[in-house]
């Protein structure tokens, strides 16, 4: 299932509008936050989707009967670039554990490209939630082993991918691989160019969140 949070208007088109454009992307500061409050929009509705149970609490007065999630999320992310929207989720979930995954393109001279993978460390996802956040869902390839990886030995009751902009290309490839997944976004592009950024896009996330880097 993919939910786009822009198909209506609201404050977060305003934000995705703001993550695109170049003149505002200057403002690393601004990048961050507005990625941060995209996770932290995708987390609420998320949060409906979730199971919860009844407890009764002590007030002043007496005794109230709420809510709360029957079992905390485990929130993931996909190291650099992930972190300002794996952060928003986390402002919401505060409560959540979480897990890192440390991957990247190599790029070869032909345009082509592998992700390569270094360091993954997570709780046990044996039926918990897991939302994982990638602010750009291009090809689909790091997202989907970062996912292969996490759910090699347990199996999450529910699997969550939140990313700000999303190509079509991405999306069908999760839907083929992860068919149980629901994919939350703030915009959906069509095109990717040959060497697998989506357009129009907004850039590199991570340059544009944390600078540019050096790639050997």
């Amino acid at each position: 299932m993919v939910t786009n949070l822009s198909s209506s208007n609201s404050l977060l088109c305003v934000w995705i509008r703001e993550i695109r454009d170049t003149s505002i992307q200057e403002d690393r500061l601004r990048f961050r936050r507005n990625m941060e409050r995209i996770g932290e929009i995708a987390a609420y509705e998320i949060s409906k989707l979730l199971p919860y149970r009844e407890v009764s609490v002590q007030t002043p007065m007496g005794e109230a009967n709420c809510s709360e999630l029957e079992t905390q999320p485990v929130l993931a992310t996909i190291l650099r670039a992930g972190i300002p929207l794996h952060q928003g989720l986390l402002n919401y979930f505060d409560r959540a554990d979480n897990a890192f995954v440390a991957a990247y393109r190599k790029h070869h001279r032909d345009g082509s490209f592998e992700i390569e993978q270094h360091y993954i460390t997570s709780p046990s996802l044996e039926d918990r939630p897991l939302i994982i956040a990638d602010p750009m869902l291009a090809t689909g390839a790091s997202l989907v082993l970062a996912l292969e990886s996490l759910t090699a030995e347990h199996k999450p009751s529910q699997i969550h991918i939140v990313t700000a902009i999303a190509s079509t290309i991405g999306i069908e490839l999760v839907e083929r691989k992860f068919p149980e997944a629901h994919i939350w976004t703030g915009a959906i592009d069509e095109e990717l160019t040959a060497r697998g950024y989506i357009v129009p896009g907004l850039g590199d996330a991570g340059d544009l969140a944390y600078g540019s880097k050096k790639q050997g």
